[in-house]
């Protein structure tokens, strides 16, 4: 699965018809790893024992128990400056979102057909086209 930016409207649309969780994980003036951590931590609604760190996060996005059942949408907006100030710590991030998407939608219990528990949207332009890419939104 690869993360490419797309119209955030068509896919909060989407996960809202089909009783999804959304979070809007807001990068707008997260300038290190510390506030993305923060950032990742409030906009989840990450337990108390998150450590604040990569380790941390992958483990956190593989386990969801704290977030209601059924599908979860993860909005990620106002990313590009945080992107292109912090190439590698946006990398990092990039990678274990999409490492999360991927551990759900193989998850047992996800039927083939199914949408997997797990989406991550990179809010986009708004006039491009929606894209899937094995986000799994509905």
């Amino acid at each position: 699965m690869t993360l490419e930016p797309q119209p955030l409207a068509p896919a909060l649309d989407a996960a809202e018809k089909a009783g999804w969780t959304t979070v809007r994980l807001d990068l707008d003036g997260v300038r290190g790893k510390a506030e993305l951590m923060r950032a990742c931590g409030d906009a989840l609604r990450l337990p108390e024992w998150f450590g604040g760190n990569w380790d941390a996060l992958a483990d956190a996005l593989r386990d969801l128990s704290w977030l209601p059942d059924g599908g979860r949408l993860v909005a990620v907006t106002s990313w590009r400056e945080f992107a292109r100030a912090r190439p590698g710590e946006w990398g990092t991030l990039v990678e274990i979102l999409e490492e999360a998407v991927d551990f759900w939608a193989a998850a047992p219990d996800t039927a083939p057909d199914a949408a997997p528990p797990l989406a991550v949207v990179l809010a986009g332009a708004a006039g491009r086209g929606p894209r899937r890419h094995g986000s799994g939104v509905p």
